[in-house]
């Protein structure tokens, strides 16, 4: 068993979190990068409830499910963004 809460070598939990993010955004450089962006910085902070995975499921599935929770959040934002860009801009 592993000691370490979640070990920098074992990346799938992030790569899984930032597909997430962005699963349904436009193929524009301008909001993957703010996909990528927004996601590291949810998975940093941990605002609540992605702490909340992070410290109340033990194991691999609590380090797994913190980031898929902070892909879904990022995910969320940035579909509102860029709808909300959308309709003020009239952006792609």
């Amino acid at each position: 068993e592993m000691k370490i809460s979640d070990p920098s070598q074992i990346v799938i939990d992030e790569v899984s979190g930032q597909l997430i993010t962005l699963m349904f955004i436009p193929l524009e450089p301008m909001w993957y990068l703010c996909g990528f962006i927004l996601f590291r910085f949810l998975d940093i902070r941990k605002p609540w409830p992605i702490r909340w995975f992070d410290t109340n499921i033990k194991g691999g599935a609590g380090i797994m499910l913190d980031d898929i929770v902070a892909g879904i959040f990022a995910c969320v934002i940035l579909l509102l963004s860029h709808r909300f860009y959308v309709m003020l801009i009239g952006g792609i």
